[in-house]
């Protein structure tokens, strides 16, 4: 069998063979029926389990496509190799014919000596002959002869010598190409053949928990690297880079709480970002609780009679506001007595102020110059001339900006009155996809891109240059639906707009206090320019828990107004960077979606539980088709502060996309945003299932200007 029969028989044909097999099998289960009850009212309508089945279904007919070309380049690989092998062989055999034409003509010139030789001994015995020569004569003439004959004998035998060995030396190469590459091509068929296997088994086996274990290994990876790093600087765990990182098995410390205390769901998954206490994690500063259950409930009931911080009435319940959690976990017992104070020397000035009874008025006045000017210079925005770009931008990360920290000096807590501006220095702590995780301050902080998100059903997606660093995205829908959104360098949205079949604008995005030329510093927290909040409504109606208020009207929950007046419009990236600004608006929690331990995915049984907060945010669209609900994700406090944001991002980005596939809520009306295990619902560092959850809130009143009647 030749070299390249060969190589054919241990690479291509299993190649074809993973493919013919693959093929069959894909077929078989994408043509499985749906065998998910559906429960959904609108007859001839597929259920949302339908829906999410068939997501997961063309999830998983990419991956296998996927595969089959990845098996298609290495047979490419393999017919290239082979190629090479043979231009190396051909390249070879002409260096040998060079070789051996070269020494021929040392050869040949040998032989004409030899044959003169000879004539000059013939002519000589020819001339003895005639002449009868002596014997002295005769004896020189034998002796020239024998000379002759021993000066040939040495260069002839130069001349095989070296033949013979080039002729070993090839044989010897030739066996060892031979074998390095039937070595290599046997590995590809045997990493060949196991792909086909796995291709093929996870056709046959859909799993939900496949994307779980798969982020699990690449977690344990991950942090497999990460100790072996350390173990080669010689360096021990930090606060920054813990013994468990929470990307994969959990270091034992302890206190770490058992299996048995661990909710049912917990005991069932592996141990991953969120099954143990991080060793080494700098714990939040301590909180004295000295009210009761009954005075918590009272509290909660009607949380304008006091100027404490309101915690939830359960036990170690987290503060209901988010800002109040910022400020325990900088300065613990010390915060929440400044902030009480700080709330006692308002109370008459809040008290004076009308609780907003809309959206208009919770928005601060905008001007009626400015009010007349925002059409036509929003579609000054849309129509400027711009460079087309030929792919889409990579936006720029700052290498400083000013931050304004929630910070404890000389065990005073500096928010809120006092503004504490550095200059700090923004760093790349680790890039996961479509993420990146940053360091920025003392803060850890995960920027996620939702631009492949808002592609949904796009039928084309182009990119301009604007003046002072602007870059515009377009993206075309069926029908001729545009959505229009204006970015700055660093990826924040300065605008957004969808402009419909028919011409009609709807502002998603907008500020106009701050104007296309006014700095836009990042990763500012506005909100500690603003005094500590007093909450003054029931806090049911302040959080809504799915789980324990199913037939609450959730649309008359979200179209109510902000709690509290809004100063200006602020941008959206105000907004994920403020806790302050976000416990201006009411928010649910969906708790009925039980995120296993270390997973972002929901499990089909519960997207139904979805229906009615979906249902009811449609609504919310259908009266205004420009309003913004920000998605959030939050984890428990157990693994890395970093593996944390990464998952709670991940859970928020699930969440809204299910809300789009399933429920069919705009992807451009949903934001998105991971905060890690910053914001517990219950204070505890074990595992809580409480805490891994996804919060929804509807911000338009915050991030544009709102049409006045």
């Amino acid at each position: 069998m030749t070299f390249r029969s060969r190589l054919f028989a241990t690479v291509a044909l299993p190649l074809l063979s993973a493919s013919l097999i693959a093929t069959p099998s894909l077929a078989d289960a994408l043509s499985k029926p749906f065998e998910v009850a559906q429960e959904s009212s609108d007859e001839g309508q597929p259920s949302e389990e339908e829906l999410l089945l068939l997501k997961k279904q063309q999830e998983e007919q990419r991956q296998a496509e996927e595969q089959q070309r990845q098996a298609e380049e290495q047979q490419k690989a393999a017919e290239d190799q082979q190629r090479a092998a043979e231009q190396e062989a051909q390249r070879q055999a002409e260096e040998q014919k060079a070789a051996e034409e070269s020494a021929q003509p040392a050869a040949e010139e040998e032989q004409p000596r030899a044959e003169r030789k000879g004539k000059k001994r013939h002519q000589q015995e020819q001339q003895s002959e005639e002449q009868q020569p002596s014997e002295e004569q005769n004896a020189v003439g034998e002796d020239t002869q024998r000379q002759a004959e021993e000066s040939a004998q040495p260069a002839q035998e130069e001349q095989q010598r070296p033949k013979k060995e080039r002729k070993g030396k090839k044989r010897q190469q030739q066996e060892q190409q031979q074998t390095e590459e039937q070595q290599p091509a046997e590995e590809q068929n045997a990493d060949t053949q196991r792909q086909a296997e796995e291709q093929k088994a996870g056709e046959e086996s859909v799993q939900p928990a496949e994307g779980e274990q798969r982020l699990q290994k690449e977690r344990k990876g991950k942090k497999r690297q990460q100790q072996e790093q350390q173990q080669t600087e010689g360096q021990q765990p930090t606060e920054e880079q813990p013994a468990m990182t929470g990307e994969g098995t959990p270091a034992e410390t302890e206190g770490q709480p058992s299996t048995a205390e661990q909710p049912a769901d917990a005991e069932q998954q592996p141990a991953t970002a969120e099954d143990g206490e991080a060793a080494g994690r700098k714990k939040a500063p301590a909180v004295v609780e000295t009210l009761s259950e009954e005075q918590k409930q009272e509290i909660a009931a009607d949380p304008s009679k006091t100027d404490e911080t309101v915690v939830l009435p359960v036990e170690n319940g987290a503060a209901v506001l988010d800002s109040d959690k910022d400020a325990d976990n900088a300065g613990g017992q010390k915060s929440r007595d400044q902030r009480r104070k700080k709330r006692e020397e308002l109370r008459a000035e809040e008290e004076a102020a009308p609780m907003p009874e809309s959206d208009v008025s919770a928005q601060a006045p905008i001007s009626d110059e400015v009010r007349e000017a925002l059409p036509q210079r929003i579609d000054a925005a849309i129509k400027e001339k711009g460079e087309r770009l030929d792919a889409a931008p990579v936006f720029e990360v700052p290498q400083t900006t000013n931050v304004i920290n929630n910070t404890v000096i000389n065990n005073t807590v500096v928010n809120n009155n006092t503004v504490n501006n550095n200059v700090t220095h923004v760093n790349v702590v680790e890039k996961v996809d479509n993420r990146m995780v940053l360091s920025i301050g003392n803060q850890l902080v995960v920027r996620g891109d939702d631009r492949e998100r808002l592609r949904h059903d796009s039928e084309e997606v182009y990119y301009d240059n604007l003046a002072r660093g602007r870059v515009r995205e377009t993206i075309v829908r069926p029908g001729g639906v545009r959505l229009v959104t204006i970015y700055n360098r660093y990826g924040d949205i300065i605008q957004r707009s969808r402009i419909g079949r028919d011409g009609d604008e709807h502002i998603l995005v907008y500020a106009p206090d701050l104007g296309d030329d006014a700095p836009r510093p990042d990763f500012v927290d506005v909100g500690y320019e603003l005094p500590p909040m007093r909450l003054r409504i029931p806090v049911r109606d302040y959080i809504i828990d799915t789980s324990s208020n199913p037939d609450r009207d959730y649309y008359d929950f979200l179209a109510e107004p902000p709690v509290e007046r809004v100063e200006r419009v602020y941008t959206i990236d105000e907004v994920k960077n403020s806790a302050r600004l976000r416990d201006k608006v009411r928010r649910i929690d969906l708790d009925t979606i039980t995120f296993a331990t270390g997973s972002a995915e929901v499990p089909m049984s519960q997207a139904r539980t979805l229906r009615k907060v979906a249902d009811a945010m449609q609504k919310v669209l259908d009266k205004d088709a420009g309003e913004t609900f920000l998605i959030e994700g939050h984890t428990d406090a157990v693994g890395s502060d970093k593996s944390n944001l990464i998952l709670s991002d991940e859970r928020a980005e699930s969440v809204a996309s299910l809300l789009t596939d399933v429920y069919g809520i705009p992807p451009e009306n949903l934001q998105t945003q991971g905060y890690g295990e910053r914001f517990l619902k219950v204070r505890t560092q074990s595992a809580e299932q409480q805490n891994r959850r996804v919060t929804i809130r509807r911000v338009t009143t915050l991030v544009r200007p709102v049409a006045q009647n």
